[in-house]
This record gives structure tokens, sequence and C-alpha cells, in this order.
């Protein structure tokens, strides 16, 4: 299973860079890199994730990893994790936001396994951090 500080832990910063191309956004982590864009009925091209579907992405990775990982280590029989996650599907609530997540588990799992991997899709770092507090530091340079 991933490690409950995975998303706390120091990391390599994420760079963004939008220049010529209307909401075009280059992304790296220094090892990767990846991009993000605007649908065309907001000005973008369309041509990469929008930010909304990045931080759903997110999500979604880091769910399935942990539940594949906690799978491993007790070595059920899960062939296949699928994690569908949708961004205020009923439009913004009055406070705060929604995201739904529907997880599938593929495989010969007990009931009892089932509900397990669901607490361990609940607690993944990433889930976490989204359900917690957030605090974001901006600084202009």
């Amino acid at each position: 299973m991933t490690d409950n500080n995975a998303a706390t832990d120091p990391i390599i910063p994420v760079t963004a860079v939008i220049q010529e191309v209307p909401y075009r956004v280059s992304l790296s982590d220094g090892a990767h890199e990846w991009a993000g864009d605007e649908p065309t009925s907001v000005g973008g091209l369309d041509t990469a994730p929008s930010p909304v579907s990045l931080l759903l992405s997110s999500l979604g990775a880091c769910t399935s990893i942990t539940v594949k990982m906690y799978a491993a280590r007790k070595a059920w029989p899960l062939e296949e994790v699928l994690v569908k996650l949708t961004f205020n599907p009923d439009g913004k609530p009055e406070a705060g936001n929604l995201i739904t997540r529907q997880v599938t588990l593929i495989g010969e799992l007990s009931e009892e396994q089932r509900k397990r991997l669901l607490q361990v899709a609940n607690a993944c770092p990433i889930h976490k951090v989204l359900t917690g507090q957030i605090e974001i530091a901006t600084d202009l340079v």
C-alpha cells in the first residue's frame, strides 16, 4: 500500500508554464512532462485534460494504485480496479464542491475483501489531502 505520508512527503515540485497558445499549459515535475488545456467552449484548444480532469485523475490514480497495492500484499485475486470520478455532477453545491467516486473491483473477491478495499480506497493519500484542510501559500516572484 502507498506510504501514508506519501502525499505530504517532500517531493519534486511541479512547474506549470503557459505561453503563446491560449490556455495550453506545459507541466513538468522534472522527470515527466504532460499538459493541461481548456475546452474550446471556453477558448482553449481542447488538446489536453482540463485542470478539473487533472485533479480528478490524481485522485483516480491514487485510489486505484493504493487498492491494487494493498490487494497484492494480501495476495487477494484483484485483477482490475476501475475508478470513475465526477466533479459537481449536479452543478456546484451551495457550500464547497462534490466529487463522486465509483470504484469497480474486478476479481473473485469475498464480500469482506471488497469492504476492506473500499476502506483502503478511502484512505489513499490524495483522498486524505482532498478531504482535509488545505492551505495554499502563494508568493509572487
